[in-house]
Order: structure tokens, then C-alpha cells, then sequence
């Protein structure tokens, strides 16, 4: 039950956050300009922003992989191990993800 809960909380934040970057960076005005690129990753706001988009992307993915193999009976005899190993590969691409997010500096 906790994986559809899942699926569902970061399926609506997935809608708030895909908006908002497809907003910004892919309709005019703001048409793909890098300079733009390079001003909106200066922004400790904007770093925040791309964090919380990189968590929902990977619950929602993850989630969705764990909900799949449970619906189809793969993982049975091994689904804390799954469940575990899915949980890793999510915590090791998070703290990937953010330290490429929060060490991004424009150039001077």
C-alpha cells in the first residue's frame, strides 16, 4: 500500500515540478538561452528547486520498478533484498545528482 501512496505523492509533485522546468527553460520567452541556464543554477532557489525534482523523479521511478516486480511475482522470495537494493541505487543517485546540483558554479 505504501508503494501506491508513493506513486500517487510524487506523481502529483512530478506535475508541479515538470510545469514549472518546462515553464522556464522550453516556452517562450524563455526559449533555451545558456546564459539563462548559467543565471538560474547561480540561484541557491533554483538548486533547491532541481533537488526536490531529482527526489520525486527517483521515488516515482524506483517506486514504480518495486511495484512492478511485486505485481508480477519476481522478487517474492527475495523482495527485502530488492526492496533494499532499490532503496540504495535511489539514496546513491540522490547524492549524485545534488552534489552535481550544489556544486555547479557559473564561471566568473
Amino acid at each position: 500500500m505504501r508503494t501506491f501512496q508513493l506513486q500517487r505523492i510524487s506523481a502529483i509533485a512530478l506535475l508541479v515540478f515538470l510545469t514549472i522546468h518546462m515553464m522556464v527553460l522550453h516556452y517562450p520567452p524563455f526559449h533555451i538561452d545558456f546564459s539563462r541556464i548559467i543565471e538560474r543554477m547561480a540561484d541557491p532557489l533554483w538548486k533547491v528547486i532541481d533537488i526536490a525534482f531529482l527526489f520525486f523523479v527517483l521515488v516515482h521511478a524506483l517506486s514504480g520498478v518495486h511495484a512492478v516486480f511485486t505485481d508480477f511475482d519476481i522478487a517474492h522470495p527475495y523482495r527485502t533484498w530488492h526492496a533494499m537494493a532499490l532503496i540504495a541505487i535511489g539514496v546513491l543517485a540522490f547524492v549524485y545528482g545534488a552534489a552535481t546540483i550544489l556544486a555547479f558554479q557559473p564561471p566568473a
